[in-house]
């Protein structure tokens, strides 16, 4: 090669590579998405979360298990992103009113399911039962809220609102499924246990949220769960645990959200009107977790803007619809953080509440009812300017 050619193609390399600079986007930074690990995990761990997250985007076919009745054919079509499902997107529970125990199960509940594969048909919800439609929430962070202490939560507890605030959060009690395990610190009462994730908290654990995702959302049968959601008979496992395992560690060990424009002055002040509308009553700013074999989840404060308790929200939000020891009117206190990435998932448009019926924020803080009518009315009670500092604020987050 001559020295002229050289140089040319040396100058052409150059050219090229900054004119690519220049064309292709830039990767976004760590606080505008919400996938990504927290800190600290070992070698090993890194692995089975890059296991788990294969997991997670495995689409399923009837040659591999799905159905032959299902919702989706995989965990990401209603997650994209790690963040909040769409309507498009959203399930539907049915079957329990009251406390006594879901009297549909023999009929296919809690879970409908909507799709079939080609040869079945799809699940319709049995004559009398009532029923409710929920979109999926936001994956990241899950690893925290699994850790943070039974303790604690019942700390934040005031079923007879002694302090005279009008709050008065309290635990869903639930019945723990075989194969879950309570933690050698868990709180028990009459045989139940504290629920802390879904809409309701009727989930003990991400092993218990997971293992009943795979079942009720893709009809896909394992060793923990092996009854066959069409048939009703156990089944061979169509998951193995080991990648049940890998992706429970997955949701374990995702991200905590993070805050953005944290210095701004206006959501500085947007913070401080959230405090001043109690609207940090239920979603109070910090937790701390309690001891995790997980190094980055041990011992960590974290701000979910969460209490992980049921309220009351009032009649708009009676869904007559309930799990465990929840009341139909009662929802567990959403963590906010990650609310300003919905619209990432959610098509650019938000669709906030348990059903994605609040097209905005401000549409879904005057939704507020039950224990929650003192902040609506204090936020709306604010100014304009006000409301929009509160707003920019969760926006945030």
């Amino acid at each position: 090669m001559n020295i002229l050619f050289r140089a040319l193609l040396i100058s052409a390399i150059g050219f090229l590579s900054a004119s690519c600079e220049k064309i292709l986007p830039s990767s976004p930074e760590e606080n505008e998405v919400l996938d990504g690990t927290i800190d600290a995990l070992s070698t090993a761990e890194t692995a089975k979360f890059l296991r788990g997250d294969g997991a997670f985007t495995r689409v399923f076919t009837s040659s591999t298990g799905l159905g032959p009745l299902f919702v989706s054919n995989s965990c990401i079509s209603c997650h994209a992103g790690d963040g909040k499902g769409h309507p498009s997107t959203s399930l539907v529970r049915f079957g329990q009113i009251n406390e006594m125990g879901n009297q549909f199960m023999n009929q296919g509940g809690p879970q409908l399911q909507h799709r079939a594969i080609v040869g079945f048909m799809p699940e319709t919800i049995p004559s009398g039962a009532t029923h409710s439609t929920f979109i999926a929430p936001a994956n990241t962070g899950l690893g925290f809220l699994e850790a943070v202490s039974d303790a604690d939560i019942l700390a934040l507890s005031d079923p007879e609102d002694k302090n005279n605030d009008g709050i008065s959060g309290v635990p869903n009690w639930i019945e723990l499924a075989d194969f879950v395990k309570p933690k050698s610190n868990s709180i028990s009462k009459n045989g139940k246990y504290i629920g802390r994730f879904g809409r309701k908290a009727g989930a003990y654990n991400l092993l218990n949220q997971t293992v009943n995702a795979y079942n009720q959302d893709m009809g896909i049968v394992s060793s923990f769960s092996a009854k066959d959601t069409f048939s009703g008979e156990n089944q061979e496992p169509e998951v193995s645990d080991n990648e049940i395992m890998d992706l429970v560690l997955y949701l374990q060990t995702l991200k905590a959200p993070l805050q953005r424009n944290v210095a701004n002055q206006d959501i500085k002040d947007g913070k401080v009107l959230f405090v001043k509308s109690q609207c940090s009553s239920c979603h109070i700013p910090q937790m701390t977790t309690g001891s995790s074999s997980i190094a980055g989840l041990n011992n960590k404060t974290f701000a979910a803007y969460t209490d992980l308790l049921m309220h009351d929200m009032g009649k708009a939000l009676d869904d007559n619809y309930t799990e465990g020891t929840a009341k139909t009117y009662e929802w567990r206190t959403t963590p906010l953080w990650g609310l300003g990435l919905s619209k990432d998932s959610q098509g650019g448009k938000v669709h906030l509440l348990h059903d994605g019926r609040a097209k905005s924020i401000d549409e879904a803080i005057t939704l507020h009812g039950g224990e929650a009518v003192n902040s609506r009315e204090k936020y709306s009670a604010l100014s304009t300017n006000e409301k929009q500092l509160l707003i920019k604020f969760l926006e945030s987050l």
